[in-house]
């Protein structure tokens, strides 16, 4: 019998499918431009990782939908770098503390919405 999805990870993948919408079209956006910024090598740059890391979103993002256990493997590893990047962010002293607090907030409730009960066996199916 097939389990349904937990609203978190649909959550969590909706969310995750977004940002990686986002990421291929502010990158692709960022290619268009290069020529007319001022470092056109680094924007051209930018504008690549910014897709590909779009474009490896939207298929982990895919992967949870799916109930892919290395989809959830990769973006708890994706949520715990944030994490540690919204600590480091919070107790840096760069008057940012609260891009810190969100940052890790959001990191430890992406963890939390794809490790409950449910959602194991969502991807245990």
């Amino acid at each position: 019998m097939a389990r349904s999805r937990p609203g978190g990870v649909t959550l969590v993948a909706i969310l995750a499918w977004i940002s990686g919408a986002l990421n291929v079209i502010g990158g692709a956006l960022l290619l268009l431009t290069a020529a007319a910024s001022a470092a056109p090598g680094a924007a051209v740059l930018a504008g690549i990782i910014s897709v590909v890391l779009g474009l490896i979103t939207i298929f982990v993002a895919v992967g949870l939908w799916r109930g892919r256990a290395v989809a959830r493997t990769i973006a708890t590893i994706v949520f715990a770098l944030n994490l540690v990047n919204g600590l480091v962010t919070l107790f840096a002293g760069t008057g940012n503390a609260w891009s810190g607090v969100v940052t890790a907030l959001f990191a430890l409730i992406g963890i939390a919405l794809l490790w409950t009960k449910s959602a194991s066996a969502f991807f245990r199916r």
